[in-house]
């Protein structure tokens, strides 16, 4: 149990920048971008092409990030300049993203045709990099003893994963924040709340539109190829579904953990994507489940999350009524009484 809560928890801090991504586009722009399982793959494909070419694998990331943003400006110039419907022009943007992964991926074969995956297992990635650093200091020997008093026997290899991507995770949430409240990225949340309203103020809206959907897809991408060298694998069918796994990270953390600042709206899709790949990873332990029921434990994740959030606002909102109606029964009876005690007293002289 506690193995596969941990491997969880290691996917799920690596989706969460994929999840951040998707806040940006769907709830800072309001713009429904389905390139996100398109620009997944390209980050995958990209970081594992030049890895294989022998480039450092920090380069390689670097190259998927901004290949990301590439692809995330090209549905901002779709929709901006060519006046496509949003939702289209992150379908064509998919579509096309595609055929154009088979031929990055495709790149590493003698025919440079388009190829469908590419393993990593004999190649160096991040994660080898930093384990064999990690390995040195002796942190994952007193890891193992602290938990073994508590009585748990199966324990992880090693906890360089985890803390390697706890601190890059924290520096992605620390430029998500710092960018949505620079001048730009106010300007972008302003164009996700009112786009007339910020363009009578001479604000460039295609632009912001543009930058903001290129920073989304940048991070998805960016996410793409740390899960590409964390599977040591790159797949086109790895960024299916990848938009629902966004939306679910979202939806969960913002019902758990609320939306009252940045600061916290960003923790709270963290978060959620952490929580979402638990609850994945413990129901495939389910013993009538098996991994072909992902996409349904998945369907069912997102529909308890968007129902569940309502049921509560009900809920609540019923207890702040019943506290209302006592307020005022209770204040009404106080009147009563104040303005009985007169007569009472006139009555008695």
């Amino acid at each position: 149990m506690f193995s596969a809560i941990f491997g969880s928890m290691e996917q799920g801090i690596i989706y969460a920048i994929m999840a951040l991504g998707v806040y940006i586009s769907f709830r800072v722009l309001d713009f429904p971008d389905l390139t996100v399982d398109g620009s997944f793959v390209t980050g995958a494909g990209t970081a594992a092409t030049m890895i294989i070419f022998g480039y450092h694998p920090i380069l390689a990331t670097a190259m998927a990030i901004v290949v990301g943003f590439i692809a995330g400006c090209m549905t901002g110039i779709l929709h901006t300049k060519g006046k496509i419907n949003p939702l289209l022009s992150g379908i064509l943007m998919m579509i096309a993203l595609y055929s154009i992964n088979l031929r990055i991926m495709g790149l590493t074969s003698e025919s440079s045709i388009g190829r469908p995956n590419i393993p990593l297992l004999n190649a160096e990635t991040l994660f080898i990099m930093f384990q064999s650093f990690w390995s040195k200091l002796g942190i994952d020997s007193a890891f193992t003893s602290f938990f073994q008093l508590f009585g748990i026997e199966r324990l992880p290899s090693t906890w360089g994963t985890l803390f390697l991507m706890l601190i890059a995770v924290a520096c992605i949430k620390f430029i998500v924040d710092w960018f949505l409240k620079t001048e730009i990225g106010l300007a972008i949340r302003a164009t996700g709340d009112n786009k007339k309203m910020i363009r009578s103020l001479s604000a460039n809206t295609d632009t912001l539109i543009i930058v903001g959907l290129g920073f989304s897809n940048a991070l998805v991408a960016f996410s793409g190829a740390l899960i590409a060298q964390y599977a040591k694998y790159a797949d086109i069918g790895m960024g299916i579904g990848m938009i629902v796994i966004g939306l679910a990270s979202v939806i969960i953390g913002e019902a758990i953990f609320g939306t009252k600042t940045i600061v916290r709206t960003t923790f709270a899709v963290i978060a959620g994507a952490i929580i979402y790949r638990i609850v994945l990873g413990l129901a495939l332990r389910v013993n009538f489940l098996d991994t072909g029921d992902m996409k349904l434990i998945t369907a069912v994740i997102v529909i308890g999350a968007l129902i569940l959030p309502q049921l509560l606002e009900k809920k609540r909102e019923k207890n702040r009524k019943a506290r209302r109606h006592t307020e005022r029964l209770k204040e009404s009876q106080s009147m009563i009484r104040k303005e009985g005690a007169p007569i009472v007293k006139a009555q008695s002289d």
